[in-house]
């Protein structure tokens, strides 16, 4: 594996940010991003995650969806369901943790457990 590319199911911009962190506040429950409610909070990304992805032995890359569509949709067209994590290796992307699974981790330390455990398959 090359690196993980963490994509958010939220587009790029102070604007957006802004937003997304009112709408986690006022409206948790309609929100879509689970990647973005686990890795941050209302100010910003946790430090927790912020070392966690430094600690890999790959290379991490952060994006939001509009900037994942802007350098790889002509590539990988709109295959993906975001929040995604997505592995790039010899073969191309290949997702890493999916959106549906997502939805089963609990909190921070369950992501970054389930990352670990699968870094090890690759």
């Amino acid at each position: 594996m090359e690196k993980l590319l963490f994509v958010y199911n939220a587009d790029s911009g102070k604007l957006n940010a802004l937003l997304d962190s009112l709408h986690k506040v006022v409206n948790p429950s309609t929100y879509t991003c689970r990647l973005c409610e686990l890795t941050h909070t209302t100010i910003g990304e946790r430090k927790s995650w912020k070392d966690f992805r430094k600690s890999l032995e790959v290379e991490s890359v952060v994006l939001h969806k509009d900037e994942f569509l802007q350098a790889y949709a002509s590539k990988f067209g709109h295959r993906f369901e975001f929040p995604v994590i997505l592995a790039q290796t010899r073969r191309g992307l290949e997702v890493f943790l999916s959106q549906d699974e997502f939805l089963q981790i609990r909190d921070l330390k369950d992501l970054m457990g389930k990352i670990k455990e699968r870094m090890q398959l690759y």
